[in-house]
């Protein structure tokens, strides 16, 4: 029998939040297969994120707030062969796409494991952690999820409107990323990790992501009128308001007292964010299909 603690740890509703990559790589999909989208979309936000959480929340053993989970239970060995059992699947699954894509998973699930794993322990390093993990969750998991849908080889991967929006992804991620540890800064001091919010403070993580916000904008704006059209880097501008509005508003709170930078606000700046950037995937995915 699966644990409850176990199931709570792999975090499978924190999943929508990396759900705008595999939305933004369907997209920009011109050969498309329905069944292979499906089973990517499966693999995925099922199989592989949930792994990874579940294999990162077992060596962490976090007492306080963590992604999705308010208050973590004690995690157990089973959480840990049940993450290993979710990866294993993923790449089985993935075989049946092609072995490249099944390789690109195996990669993701052994880099995501070195982020926690004591022997290596990506997480206390903060500009590498910062850097791999804005690379893999974001360029390397749309290449993965584009080579999937398409049922594509690596080459296609060259074509620019491609590895620019991949690189897009990673820019994305690579502002929201520090912003995701605003809260845990007692908690990774205490266990000896020097994550990049840790660094840079709470004020200044929010500048640093501010920062990387207005490039990511900007790098949105520029792609979709080089390669589609003016009226979707419009519509971007316009269903970003909203996170950027909390943005401004929850600095504002944190700016007078820094016990804002709470697990909470976090989390509705992720859900804003995830709700925001779905809905303009789901509808570029819209009018091109109807265009």
């Amino acid at each position: 029998m699966i644990y409850r603690a176990t199931i709570l740890h792999l975090r499978v509703p924190f999943s929508f939040f990396l759900l705008p990559v595999f939305l933004f790589a369907l997209s920009v999909s011109t050969d498309m297969e329905w069944a292979n989208t499906l089973l990517v979309f499966f693999i995925l936000h099922f199989l592989l994120y949930p792994a990874s959480n579940g294999y990162n929340s077992y060596f962490d053993r976090d007492e306080q707030s963590i992604g999705g989970l308010e208050h973590p239970p004690p995690v157990s060995r089973q959480l840990y062969y049940v993450s290993l059992s979710l990866d294993m699947a993923a790449i089985i699954l993935g075989s049946l796409i092609s072995l490249t894509f099944a390789l690109m998973l195996l990669v993701y699930g052994l880099v995501s494991k070195a982020y926690s794993h004591p022997g290596i322990r990506l997480k206390k390093y903060a500009w590498a952690s910062w850097l791999v993990a804005g690379f893999f969750q974001g360029f390397f998991t749309f290449c993965t999820a584009y080579v999937g849908i398409n049922h594509a080889g690596l080459v296609t991967l060259l074509q620019p409107h491609v590895w620019l929006a991949a690189l897009l992804t990673s820019v994305m991620l690579w502002g929201s990323y520090p912003m995701t540890q605003i809260y845990q800064h007692q908690e990774d001091r205490q266990r000896g990790d020097q994550t990049l919010s840790l660094q840079l403070g709470i004020r200044g993580t929010f500048y640093f992501a501010a920062a990387w916000l207005i490039i990511t904008g900007i790098g949105f704006i520029w792609y979709y009128q080089t390669f589609y059209r003016w009226q979707y880097a419009v519509a971007f501008v316009i269903l970003v308001l909203p996170l950027v509005f909390y943005f401004g508003w929850w600095y504002r709170r944190v700016y007078l007292s820094t016990s804002a930078a709470d697990f909470r606000s976090t989390m509705k700046l992720n859900m804003i964010s995830g709700l925001c950037l779905n809905v303009f995937f789901i509808l570029t995915i819209l009018w091109q299909a109807y265009a």
